[in-house]
């Protein structure tokens, strides 16, 4: 397959028509069509449904379209990298963080160096833990900021030298916003918003002593923004970061301890 025929067939899904990624791509309609025909049967399977007004992308098409957008960064990323002369300090860096306030060492140390080398670029993408290591093993980032267990056997890695101090986001009106910290049996009752990515054993749940089949998870998300939204309508409470969302007139923000042994 080349990569010439994946950015004629993401060209397809951007346009979401043949007719206008053709004219788009400088192409005929017939060629555009016959290239997109031929990768189909290389692959053994229809990648598009081709309707009166636009296309739309099978479950194979879908699953395509990803890996091939993750494909074309990385060769535009090794392009950079090596086309860029021996005696310039030049490039791209990419870091893949979850929400903390952690990042402001990334943005300092990135202004120091910046200084010296105005040629380096930084390039951030936010996610949770699951996104981020993904983003890792596959090489479509250069760094990852992991808040949280992983598998540090398999990474070169280096612990941040602060801490970051949980707590509950929770309807203003909820009687814990009146307590000066929460306690695991407080939420033991209470439907609660976790990351998509919790774990029996991971900090929520070692700290509530409980399994999430035990707990009231009342949603999962991967970006807290979210959550203080679902948290704002009542849904539930949610496990919140300090510094990183702010609160309204409707949800507060309340510390818990975490026993460290």
């Amino acid at each position: 397959m080349e990569l010439r025929v994946l950015q004629y067939f993401l060209a397809v899904t951007r346009e979401q028509s043949i007719s206008g990624a053709a004219e788009a791509l400088h192409l005929s309609q017939p060629t555009l069509s016959r290239q997109l025909k031929d990768m189909e049967e290389e692959l053994g399977k229809q990648l598009i449904i081709r309707g009166n007004r636009k296309i739309t992308l099978t479950e194979e098409g879908m699953i395509l379209r990803k890996r091939a957008e993750e494909i074309l960064d990385l060769v535009q990323k090794a392009e950079r990298e090596i086309t860029i002369s021996d005696d310039v300090i030049a490039g791209d860096v990419y870091i893949g963080a979850g929400e903390t306030d952690a990042v402001r060492l990334i943005a300092k140390a990135g202004k120091r160096v910046q200084m010296e080398y105005s040629d380096i670029h930084y390039h951030i993408s936010s996610g949770d833990t699951t996104d981020v290591l993904e983003s890792l093993d596959k090489g479509l980032i250069d760094f990852g900021m992991i808040f949280g267990p992983v598998d540090t056997s398999k990474y070169e890695f280096l612990e941040f030298p602060m801490k970051d101090v949980y707590g509950i986001l929770m309807p203003k009106d909820s009687p814990l916003a009146e307590k000066d910290s929460i306690r695991p049996e407080d939420l033991h009752d209470k439907p609660i918003i976790f990351n998509r990515s919790t774990r029996d054993g991971d900090l929520p749940t070692s700290w509530l002593g409980k399994s999430l089949s035990e707990l009231n998870a009342a949603a999962t998300c991967n970006l807290l923004f979210n959550a203080s939204l679902m948290v704002d309508e009542g849904l539930g409470y949610a496990f919140a970061l300090d510094k990183i969302i702010n609160t309204t007139e409707k949800v507060v923000y309340a510390f818990f301890h975490v026993n460290r042994h």
